[in-house]
């Protein structure tokens, strides 16, 4: 291909004076062999020092002829902006197509060429004239995108100029200047004589100061479809217009009674906004007939935000929130979009969008992965229908870029999808030359819808130029007839599924593209449902690729198998957290959404974002798990063998807790702890549970206590204190009972001394004055008191008498223990304060008063 470029390019040159050495044939031989050291250059220059390669280099491109590969015109690590100029033979110009009138035209029509021209090269480029060109029939798809992708000129491929003057001149063009022109053409001055897919260009002709006579300096290039007659068999084609976003609400919640969400940013209401992603979505799809598939998580998002919402501070912590500022927008495009899909047809992935294939290569090693998908579903159902109020079908899923293999299709049935929505580029045919029906029987009653790789992908790169979103709508366009033109005679069903988040220059492109393709006359539109139902090729391939058939380049960008451990782990915490809960309904659908948004197709390539969510979801679970706990208990010192341990549990949520069940344990065997108890405790408040416990021996132990769920798992961490036993052994408590006992006894001696010895003398009364023989007044009295009531005259009083002093003493036989030691003879002796004398002596030297009674 290089050799042709560079004979076509030295053609255009004017011949030699005659004369000149050499001949024709050796003048080819001389540009083939330039052309042969300039595809040598890379690989000697990979050998050669950096500094050095840059001069052959230099050299090759001068001797190069004109017209020879761009790659000779600069070295080859040439800064971009530099090498945006140096654009020599037919690259010396860029032109871009930006608008072909009408994109399909008919018998009758002007087509109109709106477009601009740049000068790429380092110079001048003098005596231009723009001129449309009509190229050969294009026969093949496979020829479209070879046209596609070719760059400068090439003889033959280029085609001819439309005969007739509808050229236009243009004045000298600077290096870096761009103009812009408009062409109109007649299409009977095409002089399309065959149906099918032409070739149309614009082609700059000119000179440089380097080569001063006519030369093409630039050519640019679309695609025109042409059918004359509409054709009698129509392929049905099904256009499927995606509304789904990123992930944009969180787990998290205020605590008012609405429960306000609080998003991740603000995105989604510039999404919304006028002239936003959405917005024109949702503006240019109202207009077609396309079947809807909707992500439903994106409908409960915009709902949320039509209401109160939070937004995070960027940057800031989890509480860290301010007001959102979207509701008009997304009150104005619910609205908008209840309008638009009323009567259409609707399709809802499961609620977020799972990725089916990460979930069937990485996700089936997990307990539980999968138990997620059915209720996605159903909770797809039940938002559309509360949102939208219309009833969509959940019957179809659509993997990633509709690549699939046998395990995702095992996945994507087990939600009880029937169809799978796949890609030709993934489920290739074998030697069939046409693009068979998309519907292919996989067995079990489930379905393959195959799309069209070639048209699901025609609207994919950055289409932000107008020429790339011309040319787009074009090659859209002209595949469709190509592909129609296969199998003229037998009506065929094609599905054309485009990527799943378009950007608005892809959108508004795609809009072109489908309104062209409904005024042709070889297409007509149709349903997904229909698509489903049609019969099948019986040519067609319905075995779906192995495993390892699926591309390396996407597995890469796969969730991880830890991604889907975290996810597990997320869910058993909800599980146990919200057996506990009084209002479990305010803590469910937050927490249950968001884990479903966690394996959501839109981390594909954003495997750090992805990560921080997850994140973000497990970090909240356990702030509120743990706003349940324990309160941490210091060392304690048990006095006894039977005691009591208090244990409080703290409930920081603002509902109540029920269904936990405290226990303690020991680490010594010992130490009985008591049985469970059950915790209950109201929103804010705390509950101190106390636990009967029993020593067989003293010492030190630790005691563990652990909340569970009535299921028997843990909840939240085990606490551990320190219990130091100090119980009172038989010894010790003998003789504090022989102390107590003894002071009793003191007691009682005591009170007995005092008893016999009557009150003591008043030391404030008056003393008697003795008479004249040394008495007291009233001794006569006393005496003879004391002579009536002598023991001597009364028998049976002595002998009372006798028996006390007997016992008093302690000598006399049959005197009890009690006695002895009241009178403190079981300490060794009698009392010392008195002397040796009897009861009897003390008792007379403080006689009684006067009236008292005194037993002898």
């Amino acid at each position: 291909m290089d050799v042709r470029v560079a004979e076509a390019a030295e053609s255009q040159a004017p011949p030699g004076p005659r004369g000149t050495a050499g001949p024709r044939g050796t003048n080819r031989w001389r540009r083939r062999a330039a052309v042969l050291l300039l595809a040598a250059l890379p690989v000697l220059a990979g050998a050669l020092p950096t500094a050095a390669s840059a001069a052959p280099a230099a050299s090759a491109a001068s001797v190069a002829p004109a017209g020879a590969a761009p790659q000779a015109a600069a070295p080859a690590k040439a800064p971009a902006k530099e090498s945006a100029r140096t654009g020599t033979g037919s690259r010396s110009a860029r032109i871009s197509l930006n608008e072909v009138t009408p994109s399909v035209p008919e018998q009758g029509d002007t087509l109109t060429l709106s477009g601009t021209v740049t000068n790429t090269s380092n110079t001048t480029l003098t005596r231009l004239r723009l001129t449309p060109r009509i190229g050969p029939t294009l026969t093949s798809r496979s020829g479209i995108e070879q046209a596609a992708r070719r760059k400068g000129y090439l003889p033959g491929a280029d085609g001819t100029e439309v005969p007739g003057d509808h050229g236009t001149k243009l004045s000298g063009l600077a290096s870096g200047v761009t103009r812009s022109f408009t062409l109109k053409i007649p299409v009977s001055d095409l002089r399309l004589s065959t149906d099918g897919v032409h070739q149309l260009g614009v082609s700059l002709m000119g000179q440089t100061r380097s080569r001063p006579y006519d030369q093409i300096l630039g050519m640019g290039r679309t695609f025109l479809p042409w059918q004359e007659e509409a054709s009698g068999h129509r392929t049905r084609f099904t256009h499927l217009w995606p509304l789904i976003s990123t992930p944009h609400v969180t787990a998290r919640t205020q605590s008012d009674k609405q429960q306000t969400p609080v998003f991740r940013d603000d995105t989604l209401a510039k999404e919304l906004a006028p002239g936003g992603r959405l917005q024109q979505m949702l503006e240019l799809g109202k207009d077609l007939n396309v079947t809807w598939v909707i992500d439903p998580d994106l409908l409960a998002s915009v709902d949320m935000m039509a209401g109160r919402y939070r937004v995070r501070k960027p940057g800031g912590g989890p509480d860290d929130t301010v007001a959102g500022k979207g509701q008009e927008y997304a009150k104005q495009w619910l609205a908008e979009l209840q309008e638009a899909v009323d009567g259409k047809e609707v399709v809802a992935l499961p609620f977020a969008d799972p990725d089916l294939a990460s979930l069937a290569h990485r996700g089936t090693q997990v307990r539980g992965a999968l138990s997620s998908l059915g209720q996605a579903t159903r909770l797809a159902r039940e938002t559309v229908e509360v949102v939208l109020h219309v009833k969509p079908s959940t019957d179809f899923a659509w993997p990633y870029k509709g690549a699939v293999d046998s395990s995702i299709v095992d996945v994507a049935t087990s939600a009880g999808a029937h169809n799978v929505i796949a890609r030709s580029d993934s489920v290739r045919e074998n030697g069939l030359s046409y693009s068979p029906t998309a519907a292919r029987p996989i067995g079990s009653g489930s379905t393959a819808l195959v799309a069209d790789a070639p048209l699901s992908t025609a609207f994919e790169g950055d289409l932000s130029r107008a020429g790339a979103s011309s040319l787009a709508v074009q090659r859209f366009t002209a595949q469709s007839l190509a592909l129609a033109r296969q199998v003229p005679s037998r009506t065929r069903s094609v599905v054309v599924a485009p990527q799943r988040m378009p950007s608005v220059s892809q959108a508004q492109a795609m809009a072109a593209g489908i309104k062209a393709l409904g005024r042709s006359g070889w297409a007509e539109t149709s349903s997904l449902a229909d698509a489903a139902k049609a019969k099948p090729d019986p040519d067609a391939r319905r075995k779906m690729p192995a495993p390892s058939a699926y591309p390396s380049s996407l597995r890469k960008t796969e969730l991880p198998t830890a991604a889907f451990e975290q996810v597990r782990k997320t869910k058993d915490g909800l599980d146990d957290f919200t057996q506990i809960l009084s209002k479990a309904d305010r803590v469910m659908p937050p927490f249950t959404t968001a884990i479903d948004r966690e394996v959501s197709n839109a981390w594909r390539g954003e495997r750090r974002a992805a990560r921080g969510y997850r994140d973000n979801v497990e970090e909240y679970l356990l702030e509120l798990r743990g706003a349940v706990k324990l309160i941490k208990k210091s060392d304690i010192t048990l006095s006894g063998r039977e005691a009591t341990i208090p244990v409080t549990v703290q409930n920081n949520l603002a509902q109540g807790v029920d269904g936990l069940v405290l226990e303690l344990s020991s680490s010594r065997v010992g130490l009985d702890v008591g049985d469970p108890k059950r915790v209950k405790v109201d929103g804010e408040h705390t509950q101190t549970l106390k636990f009967d416990t029993t020593a067989k021996n003293n010492g030190r132990a630790y005691v563990y206590a652990q909340l569970y769920t009535q299921d028997g798992d843990r909840y939240g961490k085990v606490m551990k204190f320190q219990v130091n036993v100090t119980s009172i052994t038989s010894t010790v408590l003998l003789v504090i009972a022989g102390g107590v006992l003894l002071i009793v006894l003191a007691g009682i001696r005591m009170y007995t001394q005092r008893k016999r010895s009557g009150p003591a003398p008043d030391p404030d009364a008056p003393l008697e004055q003795p008479d004249a023989d040394g008495d007291t007044d009233g001794s006569d009295d006393a005496s003879a008191d004391a002579s009536e009531n002598a023991p001597e005259n009364d028998p049976e009083n002595a002998s009372e008498n006798a028996s006390e002093k007997d016992r008093s003493k302690g000598d006399a036989p049959g005197a009890t223990a009690t006695e002895a030691i009241a009178t403190g003879e079981a300490a060794g002796g009698l009392d010392t304060a008195h002397g040796d004398g009897d009861d009897t002596e003390r008792e007379s030297d403080n006689p009684p008063a006067a009236g008292e009674k005194v037993d002898r």
